[in-house]
């Protein structure tokens, strides 16, 4: 079984936002044939599939973004899964509009539904898809992550959520590695 984690913060009020492109990427992926309805448990809505032989558990904590951690730790626990078993979808300030990052394990790098991961977990050891949402300007981070996308930016961001749910599926059928080496090559297709 292999636990994929949405990030993004629960309400209509966010719906939509930069942060919440996690959120994005797995209601992208439930809306697949034969993956279940989301179902509230462990302070987080979560729909269970099937990737071949593999059962797969999609996740969106209910807890808002900062405090994804205690969400994300109940799941591993009750499904007595370790963090090699766990990736984690959310946006990146850090990355141009639109560019995904795979990545085995790495730091918060300023995220705090990341901290709030590798709080409750003890270990950065996880993977993590990165999908940037472009920069925000000076001493204007929050606005910007809570802040909706401009018309201009739609069309690559929704590029980027499938691309971002077609990454989620390699690394569920052929790991971590496998999906970096197609998903890390450039920052969008040509």
């Amino acid at each position: 079984m292999k636990l994929v984690v949405g990030l993004g913060n629960p309400g209509r009020e966010y719906r939509d936002t930069r942060h919440n492109v996690g959120f994005g990427v797995l209601d992208l992926l439930a809306e697949a044939p034969g993956v279940e309805r989301w179902q509230s448990k462990f302070e987080a809505d979560v729909a269970e599939a099937r990737e071949g032989e593999e059962k797969v558990l999609y996740a969106k904590p209910q807890t808002f973004m900062n405090r994804s951690g205690r969400s994300v730790r109940q799941l591993l626990d009750f499904y007595q899964l370790g963090p090699e078993r766990l990736l984690v979808v959310c946006d990146d300030v850090n990355l141009e509009l639109g560019r995904l990052r795979v990545r085995a394990k790495g730091s918060a790098g300023g995220h705090n539904g990341l901290r709030d991961i590798e709080r409750h977990l003890g270990t950065g050891e996880y993977a993590r898809l990165r999908i940037g949402v472009g920069a925000a300007g000076a001493g204007q981070l929050v606005d910007h992550v809570l802040g909706r996308f401009r018309p201009s930016e739609l069309p690559p961001i929704q590029d980027a959520i499938a691309r971002a749910g077609a990454a989620v599926l390699a690394w569920i059928r052929h790991g971590t590695a496998h999906c970096m080496n197609e998903f890390n090559s450039s920052a969008k297709p040509d």
